[in-house]
């Protein structure tokens, strides 16, 4: 039976979306007020799927809608008041795809947070382009003054076997983009990955196969440190 709704929707004021909504979010007040961190990627970023900042998407979710299915919903709690979040992404997006909404994405933001690479993988893109367009983003978001973060790729279980050589591959490039561009990177394939099977997520940590669960997108949540 699904959990109610209502307890769950009292932070959705703080967590807005701007993957497929007409509008980004508002900005709070001046004064002292939290900074807004734009988490720019692809179904990850998203919360799929339980959750999509699109409400189109949202719609077809239905009954089973969850905002907790969000790394940045987690985020922000742990942050207690620090930052609010804004959500734009986007499922089945690649990388080439993602930068292309940057700049929307980033419109008002102090923190850029860079998410992305699976569906380059899956849609037969080289790692190498892939990484890249993660650094591209990183100095975009650099240039447009805002302090940048990295994440990495999680495991694929469904991919699994085929795919992890290509997303160690990726990770690599990744973790040298952040060291060479000097930002923040979220190890995100490893707070999922489970120890026992290797190039997986933890049962208990995914939701389908291919995205976290509410408890993966937690663990997720607590990665994120204000750069």
């Amino acid at each position: 039976m699904p959990r109610p709704l209502l307890p769950l929707l009292a932070l959705l004021a703080l967590v807005a979306g701007c993957g497929g909504d007409d509008e980004a979010a508002p900005r709070p007040a001046e004064g002292a007020r939290p900074v807004l961190v734009a988490a720019l990627g692809d179904s990850i970023t998203a919360g799929s799927p339980l959750w999509d900042p699109d409400p189109g998407v949202r719609e077809r979710i239905g009954v089973a809608l969850d905002p907790e299915s969000q790394f940045e919903y987690w985020a922000q709690l742990e942050l207690r008041g620090e930052a609010t979040f804004r959500n734009c992404g986007v499922f089945g997006e690649r990388t080439d795809e993602i930068a292309a909404r940057l700049e929307r994405c980033a419109r008002g933001a102090d923190i850029l947070i860079v998410q992305g690479g699976i569906n380059d993988i899956a849609q037969g893109r080289p790692v190498e382009d892939a990484a890249e367009s993660l650094r591209a983003m990183v100095r975009e978001g650099r240039e447009r003054g805002l302090r940048v973060a990295l994440t990495d790729v999680l495991p694929w279980n469904n991919g699994y076997p085929a795919a992890r050589p290509q997303i160690d591959a990726l990770n690599d490039l990744i973790a040298d983009v952040a060291a060479e561009e000097k930002v923040p990177l979220y190890e995100f394939h490893d707070a999922l990955e489970d120890p026992r099977r290797p190039g997986r997520m933890r049962t208990a940590l995914t939701d389908d196969g291919d995205h976290p669960s509410v408890a993966g997108y937690r663990r997720l949540g607590k990665l994120i440190e204000l750069p």
